[in-house]
């Protein structure tokens, strides 16, 4: 059986049975306790000696076998990284030569499977159209996480193209992988397109791991999976060689189960890079250390914008943001209501509009790139999908491809007033306008819903967010546990005006350590009426 095959059976690429068998496992494993720890936990362990960076890989990978490939099987892994062990030696062999490259030296890492790894792993987008041919070279975010010491420990599963291929997509589906569970109850859905990113963190399967949003793509698995996430700036990090979809609002970032490693892996994340221009925005606005802005009072003071519009689509979800809102201002924070964050009414479809334009464009720019002998262009993607329809297109079809398509140039009327209304009705009468009218340190609102039933025949069924304003505007978000309904996380969403981050922690930092709302995940099967309601 050939690995394609092997795929197409099982629905997942995760398995480690077809490793090589230099990855086996040491006989001495040091079965390191990797439930809840983070980056600083784990450089202590191995300052003192406790343990190495092969017997936290070693770990990691069994609990992957054990939760991810069997048990409750979550699917969230979509690749292992064959040199893991490998590269988890040589950090050793540096650290007892007393060369520690950072905070990140030696910690596990796993990446989404829309970003470019110039090695033995494959980077597909969760499409088998892309197996096969390994990208030139790394992603820019990745060479800044090897050069920081960090171990690539695998890839993570996610929707299909970031879930931009179907209106009807379930997410975390995708034909190479197949569909992702929530940690939390296993029938339902972990928010996309990073879901595998967020399962993987919330079930303890790496120490942290990268995300890319375009709308909501870390925000929503971040919080349908009771992690922090961070959706920076457009800018702050770099996006080449990341499959795209919109170079307006296209992002990676951090996920994980603190905000304290989210600004540790944030900081090794930015940098100038000449292969991304818009990196060259963030030159004075990028720190390399985040850390500085953890500051236990950081919302005592601050002046906190209440996006009541984006209340209101379910009612436990309300009362965690009521509890959460009466927290904050426990802490000093002064709330004000706001009436609406943007007009969203005068967008009449533009965003969607911007998308379309931008994902033919920036896609068939990435083909060119990626040299695939026969997947060139969208147009290409597209007839594979339907000579493959029996795997690529079992449960929903490709109708956001066949739009953006149709779609002509960048220089195109249409397009050049839809990206000016976006940015318009986003920014100067939007995010901008509120935060100076208020003078604000940041806006709140809920994340979203809890995690709906997975449902490929049908596809999400989503209650509500308020992911999109950042998301246009291209400005900074972080979402974090907020609590939980019927068992299942909701999120709280903080966010503001470009290169915003430093306040945004500080404040999202004070709430999370006022609050303490992670909790591990139990892979409950399903909901009962025993769930709490917490």
């Amino acid at each position: 059986m050939n690995r394609r095959t092997f795929i197409q059976r099982t629905g997942t690429a995760s398995a480690l049975a077809w490793l090589p068998a230099s990855f086996a496992y040491s006989q001495n494993q040091a079965n390191v306790d990797i439930i809840e720890v983070t980056i600083t936990d784990l450089q202590a362990g191995m300052t003192a000696g406790d343990y190495t960076a092969r017997d936290l890989v070693e770990s990691y990978l069994q609990r992957i076998r054990e939760i991810d490939q069997q048990g409750p099987t979550l699917r969230s892994v979509i690749e292992v990284n064959p040199e893991a062990l490998a590269i988890a030696d040589q950090r050793d062999e540096e650290r007892k030569q007393g060369k520690v490259r950072g905070p990140l030296h030696g910690i596990p890492v796993m990446v989404k499977d829309n970003i470019d790894t110039a090695d033995q792993m494959q980077t597909t987008a969760g499409s088998l159209s892309l197996e096969g041919t390994a990208p030139a070279q790394d992603a820019f975010l990745v060479e800044q996480m090897r050069a920081a010491g960090a171990v690539l420990l695998g890839k993570t599963n996610l929707s299909e193209w970031a879930n931009f291929r179907s209106t009807r997509s379930s997410s975390g589906w995708s034909g190479r992988g197949g569909q992702v569970k929530n940690p939390y109850v296993l029938d339902r859905n972990p928010c996309g397109s990073s879901s595998g990113s967020g399962a993987a963190v919330a079930a303890n399967l790496c120490t942290v791991a990268i995300g890319t949003e375009t709308n909501g793509s870390i925000v929503c698995p971040s919080q349908a999976n009771g992690i922090v996430g961070i959706k920076p700036t457009v800018g702050l990090v770099s996006r080449s060689g990341i499959i795209p979809i919109s170079h307006s609002q296209d992002t990676a970032g951090p996920m994980t189960r603190t905000v304290t490693d989210a600004a540790i892996l944030l900081g090794v994340l930015t940098g100038i890079d000449t292969r991304d221009p818009i990196t060259q925005e963030s030159e004075g606005r990028a720190y390399q250390n985040y850390t500085q802005f953890l500051q236990t009072d950081g919302l005592n003071g601050a002046r906190i914008g209440v996006g009541r519009s984006y209340f209101g689509f379910h009612e436990e979800v309300d009362k965690r943001m009521e509890e959460a809102l009466a927290a904050m201002k426990k802490q000093g924070a002064i709330l004000i209501d706001l009436e609406s964050v943007m007009p969203r009414e005068e967008l009449d479809g533009a965003g969607y509009q911007v998308l379309l334009y931008e994902f033919k464009h920036d896609l068939n720019n990435y083909l060119a790139e990626r040299n695939h002998p026969t997947m060139k262009t969208l147009e290409d993607l597209i007839r594979y999908n339907q000579e493959n329809a029996g795997d690529e297109m079992p449960y929903f079809q490709q109708e956001i491809f066949e739009s953006a398509q149709e779609k002509g140039s960048l220089e195109d009327e249409a397009y050049q007033e839809a990206i000016t209304k976006v940015r318009r009705v986003s920014r100067e009468d939007g995010i901008d306008k509120v935060m100076q009218e208020h003078q604000l340190d940041a806006i709140v609102a809920p994340s979203g819903s809890a995690a709906w039933p997975i449902d490929v025949v049908n596809g999400d069924h989503f209650l509500g967010g308020s992911s999109s304003p950042a998301a246009m505007a291209g400005y900074p978000n972080i979402s974090v546990p907020a609590g939980f309904v019927h068992g299942l996380p909701v999120g709280i969403s903080f966010f503001g005006s470009a290169y915003q981050e430093p306040q945004l922690i500080r404040i999202a930092y004070s709430f999370e350590q006022a609050t303490q709302h992670r909790q591990p995940p139990k892979f409950t099967p399903t909901l009962s009426s025993t769930n709490s309601s917490e």
